[in-house]
């Protein structure tokens, strides 16, 4: 290695590293916590009370906590997928997003399954899923799915890591001493051998083909859970298509608003280009054209027949209590990201997080939408109830933990960036090595 190359090496460890918070970090950091906590306060009060503290009622059973877990799972989708098929079809340009995408989907999918346990209100009985399984039931086959899915993406994330690890157990002097002490716990056994390198390789090749058949089951078994259901809303045999396209969707949306947060905060520039965000732009323009499809595909055939429950359903969401909502979330999450994102200028790294903030926010709302109106228009509606069943907000209660559960997953991301480098090092300095050699 001659001191050219050595000299790039050092640079791009040196910008890569991670970081210090600074003061803006440390609030970010307290303003998350804070969240965390008043969330975990208003959960420990519905241990002690039960759902009771809730809006939940023998109408709508599923509020905002199920609306959160179809967010995070719907997040998740494209994280350990993108860097599963860059991988496989050896796409060396998105190298610098592969991380923050697995980051994303290791942290969605774990408060998923938190928020889960948290619906359930008695969590002692999620035993039962593991000793007393029904397999025709699609909720066990929801909860294996998800533990696949999160050990698959956990080892995505962590088997590229490795190298990174003896990177930062050689640069110690900089961090403070329980830091190093995990570098070494995590990466002690790696030595950087090319038997070890192949077989790391390997691994995550193998790990990158398994992951796309589970990715696409947790999106299809969790539409399921809606689809078998005789309720108009949920009545669909559109539904895999219409959950895994919008995942596709708020993925990516997801994932281009963190690459811009990123860059901006670390001051990436030079590795998360202008060119990244023309790329990812281009793909969350043809995926919102995608789940528009699917939209309309999912209102216009029951609009067309109009059977009386669907009407009453179609139009609440249209033109009723829910329309506000329902507009915004088509508007603002779907339709204003392609009028952005067609053009050339809309490809901008500003304009691509624009966009991709729209998607996201319009995206949780959408899951709300998904879940709430079709409750309130029971198959079988009791009579005589209270005026109350009829309508549904959530309490302050299932407002804080269900925010506490989204800054938990942001928290999630923020500590991992500080720890970690948030763009992979030494698949950076190989790429810049092999483009080097290509030159010569």
């Amino acid at each position: 290695m001659n001191s050219t190359t050595v000299a790039k090496s050092d640079k791009i460890i040196k910008d890569l590293l991670p970081k210090k918070f600074g003061n803006a970090g440390m609030i970010w950091v307290a303003c998350l916590l804070l969240i965390c906590a008043f969330g975990a306060y208003a959960y420990v009060l519905q241990l002690r009370d039960g759902l009771s503290v809730t809006a939940m009622g023998d109408y709508v059973s599923w509020g905002i906590y199920i609306s959160n877990f179809v967010f995070f799972v719907a997040i998740s989708l494209v994280g350990s997928l993108i860097t599963a098929i860059f991988r496989l079809a050896n796409i060396h340009w998105s190298t610098p997003i592969t991380r923050i995408a697995e980051i994303i989907a290791v942290s969605a999918i774990f408060f998923a399954s938190l928020i889960i346990i948290v619906d359930m209100g008695r969590p002692e009985r999620l035993l039962n899923l593991i000793f007393h399984p029904r397999l025709q039931s699609p909720i066990v086959w929801d909860v294996v799915v998800i533990g696949t899915y999160f050990l698959i993406s956990l080892l995505l994330l962590y088997l590229p890591l490795l190298p990174d690890l003896k990177i930062m157990i050689n640069n110690k002097n900089s961090e403070p001493g329980w830091l190093n002490k995990l570098y070494r716990f995590l990466g002690s056994f790696w030595r950087g051998s090319s038997d070890q390198k192949k077989i790391n390789n390997h691994s995550i090749t193998i790990l990158s083909i398994m992951i796309i058949p589970v990715a696409f089951c947790i999106h299809t078994v969790t539409s399921w859970l809606f689809a078998t259901t005789y309720r108009p809303g949920w009545d669909s045999t559109n539904f895999g298509a219409y959950f895994v396209s919008g995942a596709f969707l708020v993925g990516a949306g997801g994932v281009v608003t963190a690459m811009y947060v990123f860059r901006r905060v670390y001051n990436l520039e030079k590795y998360i280009t202008d060119m990244h965000f023309e790329k990812m732009g281009k793909a969350v323009v043809l995926l919102a054209f995608l789940y528009l499809y699917f939209n309309i595909n999912e209102y216009l055939v029951p609009a067309f027949k109009m059977k009386k429950p669907e009407e009453a359903h179609l139009n609440e969401l249209f033109a009723g209590h829910f329309a506000p909502m329902f507009w915004f979330a088509i508007i603002i999450g779907m339709l204003l990201p392609i009028a952005i994102l067609i053009t050339k200028q809309g490809r901008k790294p500003a304009m691509v997080f624009a966009a991709g903030v729209m998607v996201v926010v319009g995206a949780w709302f959408k899951r709300y939408l998904i879940v709430t109106p079709t409750l309130l228009h029971p198959f079988l509606p009791m009579q005589d109830v209270p005026e109350k069943f009829k309508f549904y907000f959530p309490s302050w209660q299932e407002w804080a933990i269900a925010m506490g559960s989204l800054a938990g997953a942001l928290l999630v991301i923020t500590i991992f960036a500080r720890i970690f480098p948030i763009i992979p090092i030494h698949e950076t300095i190989t790429g810049e090595d092999e483009n080097a050699e290509q030159l010569i």
